[in-house]
């Protein structure tokens, strides 16, 4: 499939809890790192603070409680009308906490992207950190990938790799895991935007040859 036409300028941030990843990406756009403008940031919980971190920092922030509406359907849809109001070239999941309907993914596809806290393929849902310990894995690590109707199984744009130590609990590889997310997404949108790095709703390309594996990024 070919490219998309021009690199992408605006970005939307989907987001359920407290916003680190969201931090990130909005430290690495004021400091002219990543040239992306964040356009909106929409949780699925009203109380969340990473809504308060966006309008801190004066990005237009929403909630839509699924609660709220008398369907998942009628939710996603005004999920999908708040984010078409703005019109964002990419959509960012970032600690957002919700699957959603194949519909959904199609109607943003080549535009959705997720950060998952493993090595994709392996260990995709719940749990990674704590699988990855229970099975001996020797590293962790996070993975960029585009969305698409099965979760985690999409193209992988990039991955980071962390070290799991002897001593390792859950909670500890989950914010050492938490470091490399903070340093892998803005990189990856920073190349996204930069047009070296493209997607399509299947495709992922990388200056302008179709990506076969993963960018690697440094966790140091």
């Amino acid at each position: 499939m070919n490219r998309p036409a021009h690199p992408p300028r605006t970005l939307a941030v989907l987001v359920s809890g407290t916003g680190s990843n969201l931090q990130a990406i909005l430290e690495a756009s004021r400091s002219g790192k990543l040239p992306l403008e964040p356009a909106l940031v929409v949780s699925d919980r009203a109380q969340a603070p990473a809504l308060d971190r966006a309008r801190q920092q004066g990005v237009p922030a929403f909630s839509l409680e699924r609660e709220t509406f008398p369907s998942r359907s009628s939710w996603e849809s005004a999920l999908c009308e708040k984010l078409d109001q703005y019109r964002p070239d990419l959509v960012a999941m970032a600690g957002f906490m919700r699957v959603l309907r194949a519909e959904t993914v199609q109607h943003f596809a080549g535009r959705l992207l997720n950060i998952h806290p493993s090595l994709l393929p392996r260990h995709p849902g719940l749990h990674p950190h704590r699988r990855a310990i229970e099975e001996g894995d020797p590293e962790h690590g996070a993975t960029v990938h585009l969305v698409i109707p099965e979760v985690d199984a999409g193209p992988r744009l990039a991955r980071i790799r962390v070290p799991i130590l002897p001593d390792d609990t859950e909670l500890l590889l989950i914010e050492r895991t938490k470091q490399a997310e903070h340093r892998l997404y803005p990189a990856v949108l920073a190349e996204l935007a930069s047009g070296r790095l493209a997607v399509t709703p299947d495709t992922v390309f990388w200056k302008g040859a179709r990506l076969e594996s993963p960018l690697e990024f440094p966790f140091s």
